[in-house]
């Protein structure tokens, strides 16, 4: 399952410097708005020790982690949902993503400059949300015109659309993201073809001084209450130090660049860990001689639908599976070793599939 995040912000708030420095993407760093003309789009490992420990134990040919793509967007400004700017471009590529990355600037540097003259990261955060909502506002309009010249045919189904979207208007009107909307879940079936930007689960990325990267700050604290209600992650991250960290070259350089800095990991992890979380995913195995691999699902997904993340035929042919726990694996040494005392389950259909399961899958097609 690819995961795909869209890191937005207004000029100059570190959008391109966090991009280049957690994906091998080379996105222009500069000191002047719309650096970032075109998406850049970068591969990232999903960092997983379970993995490391899996290849030490049952030395395959190779192992393949999973991946996230980051995809920095130009920077917004006001009037963007009007055409301003970037504006078009920017929310075009932003509908296709599954989360945003809303870097905000909460960190004070006369040497760079903001686009609107002073820092104040709540402001910020308000600019860029006005513009998706009225982009949104735009949408939920033309499809609740449309379905109320059909009222008359008294369709069910065409009457609880005009009542939903008209939820959806009220709430986008009142300055309101839709993904706060309060519509029952069943009824979000009627924005699914919209695509709307706001309904979008959000990391909010706190760009901080290096020094503010263990406490955070004033602005930092302004954010997160401003968020407060919105079911959406907080992260403090200090792009320059994300910076420093891609510079060095091993494993061991970073891990002890991070103690240096008094970090038990660096922003990219806690960056992947918070997508995770708002997108709701997780992470089972496939281990065996030629390969130990991650495989991205939603929480809750059961068995075959995990099977179908791999290939399409694994679901439709889908017979069972054969399920170990990492915790299992690690203990007794290896899958015969799991079978031999019992621990090696075969589960069916309604099997739902846990963060960390190992599996193989039996199916006819």
């Amino acid at each position: 399952m690819a995961l795909q995040c869209g890191i937005v912000g207004l000029p100059n708030v570190g959008k391109s410097t966090l991009f280049n420095a957690i994906s091998s993407g080379k996105a222009q760093a500069a000191n002047f708005p719309f650096c970032t003309i075109e998406p850049n789009t970068g591969m990232v490992v999903v960092p997983d020790e379970r993995l490391n420990k899996l290849e030490e134990l049952v030395q395959p040919q190779r192992v393949l982690p999973t991946t996230v793509e980051f995809v920095d967007i130009a920077g917004l400004v006001k009037g963007a949902s009007k055409g301003e700017g970037l504006g078009n471009q920017f929310l075009g590529n932003i509908r296709t993503v599954d989360a945003i990355v809303h870097v905000i600037r909460c960190f004070d540097d006369p040497n760079i400059i903001h686009v609107d003259g002073s820092v104040n990261p709540v402001r910020d955060k308000e600019v860029i949300d006005t513009e998706l909502q009225l982009k949104d506002l735009e949408s939920v309009d033309k499809k609740l015109d449309k379905a109320k010249k059909l009222t008359k045919t008294a369709d069910k189904e065409i009457l609880k659309s005009v009542e939903v979207l008209s939820v959806y208007k009220k709430h986008l009107e009142s300055g309101q993201s839709i993904r706060t909307a309060p519509v029952h879940e069943d009824d979000k079936r009627f924005i699914e073809d919209l695509q709307l930007l706001t309904a979008k689960p959000v990391i909010y990325v706190c760009n901080v001084a290096e020094s503010d990267v263990n406490t955070g700050n004033q602005w930092v604290e302004e954010v997160r209450k401003n968020v407060a209600g919105e079911n959406a992650e907080v992260i403090i991250i200090s792009a320059a130090i994300e910076s420093d960290i891609a510079q060095l070259e091993t494993k061991e350089d970073r891990e002890a660049f991070l103690a240096d800095m008094g970090l038990k990991e660096s922003g990219l992890n806690k960056l992947i860990r918070a997508a995770y979380k708002v997108l709701g995913l997780e992470t089972y195995f496939t281990a065996g001689e030629k390969e130990v691999r991650a495989w991205t699902i939603k929480h809750g997904m059961k068995a075959p639908q995990a099977a179908g993340v791999i290939h399409t035929d694994f679901e439709k042919g889908f017979i069972r599976a054969e399920v170990m726990s990492y915790d299992d694996f690690v203990k007794y040494g290896s899958e015969a070793a799991c079978r031999e005392v019992g621990r090696l389950r075969v589960e069916g259909k309604d099997y739902v599939v846990h963060d960390g399961d190992i599996m193989h899958f039996r199916f006819n097609v």
